[in-house]
């Protein structure tokens, strides 16, 4: 088998290892450079735009755990028994309108775009925001188009964790009011620039987990 043929048939298998793990083992851990590479390849995935409009939360700490734990239904089952508990959030409009502080900052110096460029490209993106995706009506609208980009970054890290042996559970059962109001209490929103978009546990599953079922590649796949 070739090289390539070797790689595809370990992203299926990763594929079909990877559950919704309702159920962690508490005493087992997952090792720091595992779970270090699983937020590397959650940093270097791709966002619209390049925004880059997130930040993880990795909650650790026991009393935090519980108060997310009696707060967020489907947290529930999974804490405190889940090795790492991650929290991903959004930025908010404050940060991702076109022409906000945060963009001028991350385009200027962490992109270090030449300043006649990114006065054309906040440009577009202005226009992108206003008539494209018509996502300034309101706060909401480029809040949820953030919140979308975080699931690009939650996805890659759960394919990463599965390539290497470790499970994981998508969370989104829970009141955004109210985890929100929980995460501007412990101080993680910072002034109003993020909040909630999903959470993930990860860790080792507690018992073998059903044969994966789903719909054939000819119901969802459309070829025109």
């Amino acid at each position: 088998m070739s090289d390539k043929e070797t790689k595809k048939q370990e992203i299926l298998d990763a594929a079909k290892f990877r559950h919704a793990t309702k159920q962690f083992d508490p005493n087992q851990t997952i090792p720091e450079d595992d779970f270090k590479f699983i937020l590397e390849v959650g940093r270097l995935s791709p966002s619209s735009f390049g925004f880059e409009p997130w930040r993880f939360v990795v909650v650790q700490n026991p009393e935090l755990r519980q108060k997310i734990k009696d707060t967020a239904w489907g947290a529930y089952g999974k804490l405190p028994d889940a090795s790492h508990f991650v929290i991903f959030l959004a930025r908010t409009r404050k940060d991702t309108q076109y022409d906000s502080e945060y963009l001028q900052d991350h385009f200027k110096n962490v992109k270090q775009l030449p300043d006649d460029f990114l006065e054309k490209y906040l440009s577009r993106i202005e226009e992108f925001q206003k008539e494209d995706f018509k996502l300034l009506e309101g706060n909401r609208p480029l809040y949820d188009w953030a919140g979308k980009q975080t699931y690009i970054a939650l996805s890659n890290m759960m394919t990463a964790a599965a390539e290497i042996g470790i499970d994981s559970c998508p969370i989104e059962g829970f009141n955004m009011e109210k985890m929100n109001n929980l995460l501007e209490e412990e101080g993680l929103l910072e002034d109003g620039s993020f909040g909630i978009s999903v959470m993930c546990a990860f860790g080792y599953r507690a018992q073998e987990q059903p044969e994966k079922s789903r719909r054939s590649l000819d119901d969802v796949v459309k070829w025109v």
